[in-house]
């Protein structure tokens, strides 16, 4: 039960029913990042937006976000995300064990090289931000990734940390 005081789908109206509607109508659970966030209108409006973003990003694919947000779930003990984003890479056709050697060697992910190099990268950058280096940069342009993609690509697994310490914090970590 969460500390503060959230709006579950049932009793959603307005700006939290349209924010709620693209889960509804997909058949699928309002996520409960969504629902706590539901507590400021305006920052689930913001998160709705964000989402609708990279559901149509042009470049940055479904299985690739789902393994950032899996990594970077896991990493920081996101309970909720990691199990919401390991059923996604389980509908993907991975199994147990490719999972788990993900998760201790992204370079092992079983997508395209381009989108594997984003996944190392992005860990990379997760776990020591200094250690970036140009080359790195250099490294994905040659592979065909834009600035854009490698920023956008990076907010999406920085984007995960804030939820995961709201989640614990109003005690709504769980599966």
């Amino acid at each position: 039960m969460s500390l503060l005081k959230t709006i579950s789908p049932e009793n959603a109206e307005g700006e939290v029913a349209e924010a709620y509607s693209f889960f509804v109508k997909s058949g699928l659970p309002v996520p409960k990042p969504m629902e706590l966030i539901s507590v400021s209108p305006g920052l689930l409006k913001i998160q709705s937006q964000l989402l609708g973003y990279y559901m149509n990003h042009q470049s940055l694919g479904f299985a690739l976000l789902s393994l950032i947000r899996y990594l970077v779930a896991k990493k920081y003990d996101y309970v909720f995300c990691t199990s919401f984003n390991e059923n996604f890479l389980k509908m993907q056709g991975m199994d147990e064990e490719q999972i788990k050697a993900v998760e201790a060697d992204p370079g092992k992910a079983p997508i395209e090289d381009k989108d594997r190099e984003m996944l190392v990268f992005v860990m990379k950058a997760i776990d020591n931000p200094d250690s970036i280096t140009q080359e790195d940069i250099k490294n994905l342009h040659n592979l065909g990734w834009s600035d854009q993609d490698i920023l956008d690509a990076l907010n999406h697994g920085t984007g995960m940390i804030g939820p995961s310490i709201l989640m614990k914090t109003f005690k709504m970590d769980t599966c």
